[in-house]
Protein backbone atom coordinates (compact mmCIF):
# COMPACT_ATOMS: atom_id res chain seq x y z
CA UNK A 1 0.00 0.00 0.00
CA UNK A 2 1.28 3.59 -0.91
CA UNK A 3 1.80 5.94 1.88
CA UNK A 4 -1.06 8.43 2.46
CA UNK A 5 1.07 11.53 2.40
CA UNK A 6 4.17 11.13 -0.45
CA UNK A 7 7.10 13.79 -0.03
CA UNK A 8 8.91 13.94 -3.21
CA UNK A 9 11.98 16.11 -4.03
CA UNK A 10 13.51 17.53 -6.94
CA UNK A 11 16.58 20.08 -7.03
CA UNK A 12 15.06 22.66 -4.35
CA UNK A 13 11.70 21.94 -5.08
CA UNK A 14 9.25 19.53 -2.94
CA UNK A 15 6.09 18.24 -4.05
CA UNK A 16 3.85 16.51 -0.73
CA UNK A 17 0.83 14.46 -2.02
CA UNK A 18 -1.90 14.08 -0.32
CA UNK A 19 -2.67 10.31 -1.48
CA UNK A 20 -5.90 8.50 -0.44
CA UNK A 21 -7.79 9.28 -3.66
CA UNK A 22 -10.45 6.76 -2.88
CA UNK A 23 -11.39 9.04 -0.04
CA UNK A 24 -11.13 12.23 -2.27
CA UNK A 25 -7.87 12.84 0.35
CA UNK A 26 -9.57 13.01 3.36
CA UNK A 27 -7.50 13.67 6.15
CA UNK A 28 -7.28 10.69 8.85
CA UNK A 29 -5.22 11.13 12.05
CA UNK A 30 -2.21 9.26 10.22
CA UNK A 31 -2.53 11.37 7.09
CA UNK A 32 -2.54 14.87 9.73
CA UNK A 33 0.49 13.45 11.35
CA UNK A 34 2.25 12.21 8.26
CA UNK A 35 1.20 15.50 6.72
CA UNK A 36 2.48 17.37 9.61
CA UNK A 37 6.12 15.61 9.38
CA UNK A 38 6.43 16.23 5.55
CA UNK A 39 6.08 20.42 6.40
CA UNK A 40 8.84 20.23 9.14
CA UNK A 41 10.80 18.25 6.93
CA UNK A 42 10.73 21.04 3.74
CA UNK A 43 10.91 23.95 6.52
CA UNK A 44 14.62 21.94 7.78
CA UNK A 45 16.06 21.33 4.60
CA UNK A 46 18.28 24.06 3.85
CA UNK A 47 18.52 22.58 0.08
CA UNK A 48 14.40 22.85 -0.37
CA UNK A 49 13.34 25.93 -1.56
CA UNK A 50 10.19 26.16 -2.72
CA UNK A 51 6.91 23.06 -1.71
CA UNK A 52 3.74 22.32 -4.01
CA UNK A 53 0.90 20.60 -2.10
CA UNK A 54 -1.26 18.53 -4.13
CA UNK A 55 -3.59 15.85 -4.07
CA UNK A 56 -3.85 12.59 -5.76
CA UNK A 57 -6.34 11.37 -8.69
CA UNK A 58 -8.10 14.10 -10.23
CA UNK A 59 -11.55 14.21 -8.30
CA UNK A 60 -10.00 16.01 -5.06
CA UNK A 61 -7.38 18.30 -3.67
CA UNK A 62 -8.56 16.95 -0.37
CA UNK A 63 -12.62 16.57 0.67
CA UNK A 64 -11.43 17.59 4.40
CA UNK A 65 -11.05 16.14 7.97
CA UNK A 66 -12.10 12.59 7.65
CA UNK A 67 -15.51 12.02 8.87
CA UNK A 68 -15.70 8.59 10.14
CA UNK A 69 -12.07 8.94 11.91
CA UNK A 70 -10.65 12.52 12.24
CA UNK A 71 -14.20 14.81 13.15
CA UNK A 72 -15.14 12.27 15.74
CA UNK A 73 -12.22 11.74 17.49
CA UNK A 74 -11.69 15.74 17.89
CA UNK A 75 -15.12 16.28 18.94
CA UNK A 76 -15.08 13.54 21.60
CA UNK A 77 -17.22 11.22 20.15
CA UNK A 78 -14.72 8.14 19.18
CA UNK A 79 -11.83 7.68 21.74
CA UNK A 80 -8.16 7.13 20.51
CA UNK A 81 -7.51 3.47 19.45
CA UNK A 82 -3.57 3.69 17.77
CA UNK A 83 -0.82 5.69 17.83
CA UNK A 84 -1.81 8.05 15.11
CA UNK A 85 -5.05 9.45 16.89
CA UNK A 86 -2.73 9.57 20.59
CA UNK A 87 -0.34 11.90 18.58
CA UNK A 88 -2.51 13.91 17.04
CA UNK A 89 -4.86 14.57 20.51
CA UNK A 90 -0.97 15.00 22.53
CA UNK A 91 1.15 17.44 20.14
CA UNK A 92 -0.76 20.31 19.17
CA UNK A 93 2.06 21.19 16.43
CA UNK A 94 0.40 18.08 14.41
CA UNK A 95 -2.47 20.48 13.33
CA UNK A 96 -0.31 23.82 13.61
CA UNK A 97 2.31 21.88 10.29
CA UNK A 98 -0.52 20.24 8.85
CA UNK A 99 -2.40 23.10 8.34
CA UNK A 100 0.42 25.81 7.99
CA UNK A 101 -1.21 28.01 10.93
CA UNK A 102 0.65 28.71 13.76
CA UNK A 103 3.73 27.52 12.33
CA UNK A 104 6.83 28.97 11.41
CA UNK A 105 7.19 28.46 7.55
CA UNK A 106 9.02 30.84 5.41
CA UNK A 107 9.19 29.18 2.58
CA UNK A 108 6.88 29.96 -0.12
CA UNK A 109 4.51 26.87 -0.94
CA UNK A 110 2.28 26.60 -3.76
CA UNK A 111 -0.75 24.75 -3.78
CA UNK A 112 -2.33 22.60 -7.12
CA UNK A 113 -5.32 22.50 -6.85
CA UNK A 114 -6.63 19.07 -9.02
CA UNK A 115 -10.51 18.68 -7.52
CA UNK A 116 -12.71 19.20 -5.19
CA UNK A 117 -10.84 21.97 -1.89
CA UNK A 118 -13.67 21.42 1.03
CA UNK A 119 -13.23 22.41 4.95
CA UNK A 120 -10.02 21.43 5.96
CA UNK A 121 -8.68 20.99 2.69
CA UNK A 122 -10.15 24.65 1.89
CA UNK A 123 -8.15 25.52 4.80
CA UNK A 124 -4.79 24.07 4.14
CA UNK A 125 -4.81 26.39 0.93
CA UNK A 126 -5.51 29.18 2.94
CA UNK A 127 -1.95 28.04 4.39
CA UNK A 128 -0.28 28.21 1.23
CA UNK A 129 1.04 31.29 -1.01
CA UNK A 130 0.04 30.38 -4.57
CA UNK A 131 -2.63 29.03 -5.85
CA UNK A 132 -3.75 26.97 -9.25
CA UNK A 133 -6.42 25.68 -9.60
CA UNK A 134 -7.56 22.87 -12.26
CA UNK A 135 -10.94 24.43 -14.19
CA UNK A 136 -12.84 21.83 -12.25
CA UNK A 137 -11.99 21.98 -8.83
CA UNK A 138 -14.47 23.49 -6.41
CA UNK A 139 -14.28 25.71 -2.83
CA UNK A 140 -16.33 25.07 -0.03
CA UNK A 141 -16.10 25.68 3.95
CA UNK A 142 -19.47 24.02 4.64
CA UNK A 143 -18.63 22.69 8.32
CA UNK A 144 -21.64 25.27 9.58
CA UNK A 145 -23.80 22.74 7.72
CA UNK A 146 -23.09 19.91 10.03
CA UNK A 147 -23.52 22.51 13.20
CA UNK A 148 -19.12 22.80 13.79
CA UNK A 149 -16.81 25.62 12.39
CA UNK A 150 -13.94 26.05 9.99
CA UNK A 151 -10.85 26.09 12.98
CA UNK A 152 -7.80 25.67 10.95
CA UNK A 153 -7.53 29.34 10.56
CA UNK A 154 -10.28 30.26 7.42
CA UNK A 155 -12.11 32.30 10.02
CA UNK A 156 -8.96 34.74 10.34
CA UNK A 157 -7.37 34.17 6.83
CA UNK A 158 -10.27 33.92 5.09
CA UNK A 159 -11.61 38.00 5.53
CA UNK A 160 -7.38 38.89 5.18
CA UNK A 161 -7.47 37.25 1.73
CA UNK A 162 -11.02 37.77 -0.02
CA UNK A 163 -13.34 40.83 0.33
CA UNK A 164 -15.11 40.19 4.00
CA UNK A 165 -18.67 39.76 2.35
CA UNK A 166 -17.84 37.34 0.05
CA UNK A 167 -15.69 35.80 2.86
CA UNK A 168 -18.78 35.64 5.00
CA UNK A 169 -21.06 33.82 2.46
CA UNK A 170 -18.70 31.56 2.04
CA UNK A 171 -18.17 31.13 5.86
CA UNK A 172 -21.82 31.38 6.49
CA UNK A 173 -24.00 29.82 3.57
CA UNK A 174 -21.32 26.41 3.53
CA UNK A 175 -22.13 26.82 -0.39
CA UNK A 176 -19.47 26.18 -2.33
CA UNK A 177 -18.08 28.10 -5.56
CA UNK A 178 -16.35 26.43 -8.99
CA UNK A 179 -12.78 27.40 -10.02
CA UNK A 180 -13.48 30.68 -11.99
CA UNK A 181 -15.61 31.80 -9.24
CA UNK A 182 -12.24 31.21 -6.90
CA UNK A 183 -10.40 33.56 -9.40
CA UNK A 184 -12.43 36.27 -9.89
CA UNK A 185 -12.27 37.02 -6.08
CA UNK A 186 -9.01 36.43 -6.14
CA UNK A 187 -8.65 32.57 -4.26
CA UNK A 188 -6.83 31.52 -6.82
CA UNK A 189 -3.82 32.84 -8.74
CA UNK A 190 -4.67 30.96 -11.83
CA UNK A 191 -7.01 28.41 -13.54
CA UNK A 192 -5.41 25.89 -15.83
CA UNK A 193 -6.84 22.65 -17.72
CA UNK A 194 -6.13 19.64 -15.07
CA UNK A 195 -3.25 18.42 -17.64
CA UNK A 196 -1.37 21.90 -17.30
CA UNK A 197 -1.81 22.15 -13.60
CA UNK A 198 1.46 20.18 -12.05
CA UNK A 199 3.49 22.10 -14.96
CA UNK A 200 2.45 24.87 -14.30
CA UNK A 201 2.59 24.94 -10.65
CA UNK A 202 6.25 23.85 -10.92
CA UNK A 203 7.33 25.86 -13.47
CA UNK A 204 6.05 28.64 -10.57
CA UNK A 205 8.68 26.80 -8.35
CA UNK A 206 11.16 26.43 -10.71
CA UNK A 207 11.05 30.58 -10.61
CA UNK A 208 10.69 31.44 -7.40
CA UNK A 209 13.59 29.07 -6.43
CA UNK A 210 15.72 30.68 -9.06
CA UNK A 211 15.81 33.98 -6.93
CA UNK A 212 17.75 35.21 -3.78
CA UNK A 213 16.61 32.32 -1.41
CA UNK A 214 17.24 34.91 1.87
CA UNK A 215 14.91 37.35 -0.11
CA UNK A 216 12.14 35.11 -0.90
CA UNK A 217 11.62 33.82 2.34
CA UNK A 218 12.36 37.96 3.81
CA UNK A 219 9.12 39.10 1.63
CA UNK A 220 6.88 36.03 3.12
CA UNK A 221 8.00 36.57 6.85
CA UNK A 222 7.62 40.30 6.32
CA UNK A 223 4.15 40.31 4.52
CA UNK A 224 2.97 37.72 7.35
CA UNK A 225 4.31 39.92 10.09
CA UNK A 226 2.73 43.25 9.05
CA UNK A 227 -0.58 41.76 8.25
CA UNK A 228 -3.33 43.79 10.01
CA UNK A 229 -0.39 46.05 11.61
CA UNK A 230 -0.81 50.03 11.46
CA UNK A 231 1.44 51.06 8.65
CA UNK A 232 4.39 52.33 11.04
CA UNK A 233 4.54 48.82 12.76
CA UNK A 234 4.50 47.44 9.24
CA UNK A 235 7.08 49.74 7.98
CA UNK A 236 9.29 48.74 11.09
CA UNK A 237 8.76 45.37 10.32
CA UNK A 238 10.33 45.96 6.29
CA UNK A 239 13.10 48.04 7.56
CA UNK A 240 14.55 45.26 9.83
CA UNK A 241 14.22 42.51 6.74
CA UNK A 242 16.03 45.31 4.89
CA UNK A 243 18.78 45.65 7.12
CA UNK A 244 19.29 41.78 7.28
CA UNK A 245 18.99 41.04 3.41
CA UNK A 246 21.29 44.02 2.57
CA UNK A 247 24.50 42.80 4.63
CA UNK A 248 23.78 38.89 2.84
CA UNK A 249 26.48 37.84 0.18
CA UNK A 250 23.29 37.54 -1.94
CA UNK A 251 22.10 40.78 -2.51
CA UNK A 252 25.75 41.60 -3.91
CA UNK A 253 26.03 38.86 -5.92
CA UNK A 254 22.49 39.58 -7.14
CA UNK A 255 23.27 43.01 -9.04
CA UNK A 256 27.26 41.88 -10.07
CA UNK A 257 25.50 39.46 -12.01
CA UNK A 258 23.20 41.69 -13.36
CA UNK A 259 26.00 43.89 -13.90
CA UNK A 260 28.19 41.26 -15.65
CA UNK A 261 24.95 39.77 -17.80
CA UNK A 262 25.22 36.48 -16.50
CA UNK A 263 22.92 34.00 -14.22
CA UNK A 264 23.45 34.78 -10.40
CA UNK A 265 24.72 32.10 -8.10
CA UNK A 266 22.82 32.61 -5.06
CA UNK A 267 24.12 30.36 -1.38
CA UNK A 268 21.84 30.99 0.26
CA UNK A 269 24.05 33.60 2.67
Amino acid sequence: MNAPILFDRQGSIATITINAPHTRNALTPEMLCRLCDAVKSFASDPELRVAVITGAGDRAFCAGGDLARTIPLMSGARAPDDAWDRRLLADPEVMAASGLRDFALHKPVIAAINGACIAAGFELMLGTDLRVAADHASFGLPEVRRAVIPFAGALVRLPRQIPQALAMELLLTGEAIDARHALRIGLVNRVVSPEELMPTALELARTIAANGPLAVQAVKRTVVAASGLALDAGYAIEDDAKRGIMNTEDAREGPRAFVEKREPQYRGR
